[in-house]
């Protein structure tokens, strides 16, 4: 992967809210934000991480702010947009991010359901809706949520973490619907294999050897980085993307586009043309 280059200002002046922002996927992009010149508001459910990173960020100069609490609670979502305006007197932009890896199959239990979509779904319609008036009284901007790959394929024995993902590209196609009169763009991007925490975790922290193993399920041979999804959101959050709502960004290495050959490597037609 190329070093990323910041693409300069384009949220200087701008105050943003990311969920489950104290790592992966999320970290990148509170970075990347700040980096661009917004004010950030991250959310994230371990006390010491939360003010670890606050204090990395502080010290590089950003304007931050990180907030420890369960997404499946109403009240500490609530809380959240609340000290944002509070602090920043404005909301300009939201990343719905953190979401419960729940994943099960026909052995899930209510509870795993209920687990699944309360830190999922569920609360990133809880946080659209209490950041849309904000938004719109700051003059309009965008939300992105974070879905998957997750949500348009079958997967063996992941019921609830697909089925929720699934349930995040018809919310945010219906978001973007309800708020456009209001000035707010809603989009999502879906992520293929992305090297975060959980994955470092399946893999025993061995990337060298199960890289390739994943990686063949992508066109692009690899798994992919943190930062190439913020970069994505990023893109999604910008003025760049002014004529984009509705829609969801695929940030998968080609892997929703790859057939059952694969790279093609056993196939009769390898090479071909």
């Amino acid at each position: 992967m190329k070093d990323r280059t910041p693409v300069g200002n384009r949220f200087k002046g701008k105050v943003a809210i990311v969920t489950g922002g104290s790592s992966g996927i999320g970290l990148a992009t509170v970075t990347e934000l700040c980096k661009e010149g917004a004010s950030v508001a991250f959310t994230g459910i371990e006390q010491d991480l939360g003010a670890s990173v606050e204090k990395s960020l502080k010290q590089n100069g950003y304007d931050v702010q990180s907030f420890v609490g369960d997404m499946a609670d109403e009240n500490f979502c609530e809380h959240v947009v609340h000290e944002t305006v509070r602090r920043w007197k404005a909301v300009h932009l939201l990343v719905n991010n953190a979401f419960s890896f729940v994943a099960k199959g026909e052995d899930a239990s209510r509870e795993d359901w209920e687990r699944t979509f309360q830190v999922g779904p569920m609360a990133y319609a809880s946080m659209g809706a209490k950041v849309s008036g904000p938004i719109h009284r700051a003059g309009g901007g965008a939300i992105v949520n974070v879905s998957s790959i997750s949500a348009r394929i079958a997967q063996p024995h992941r019921w609830t973490y697909n089925a929720a993902k699934g349930a995040v590209a018809n919310l945010t196609r219906c978001m973007a619907l309800d708020f456009a009169p209001r000035g707010i763009r809603v989009n999502s991007v879906s992520p293929g294999w992305i090297w975060t925490r959980e994955v470092s975790k399946a893999a025993g922290g061995d990337r060298d050897t199960w890289e390739p193993v994943w990686g063949q399920y992508h066109m692009l041979r690899r798994l992919g980085e943190p930062v190439e999804v913020a970069a994505a959101i990023l893109f999604l959050l910008s003025d760049d993307a002014d004529f984009i709502t509705g829609a969801d960004l695929p940030v998968d290495g080609g892997y929703q586009g790859l057939g059952s050959e694969g790279l093609g490597s056993s196939s009769q037609f390898a090479g071909s043309t």
